[in-house]
């Protein structure tokens, strides 16, 4: 798929010599294509997750702060 996809090579050309029929590289061709947005997909819910994962940490930080605070004040 390299040599398509990065290189560039027709896939005429490719099929020929590599022995592979046209409509295999094509089908392996939009695989390739389906896999490569799903990763991007996937990094873009973990930035996602770890932005959400560092506000509930911060949250956390913050009532545990408070709770110190009204804890003291109590006794």
């Amino acid at each position: 798929m390299a040599q398509i996809t990065e290189r560039g090579y027709p896939v005429a050309e490719v099929s020929q010599r590599l022995g592979v029929s046209q409509h295999s590289l094509y089908a392996w061709k939009r695989q390739l294509g389906r896999q490569v947005s799903g990763d991007a997909s996937k990094d873009a819910e973990i930035r996602q997750l770890k932005r959400d994962l560092a506000r509930v940490t911060e949250e956390r930080d913050i009532l545990k702060k408070a709770t110190a605070y009204f804890a003291r004040d109590a006794k």
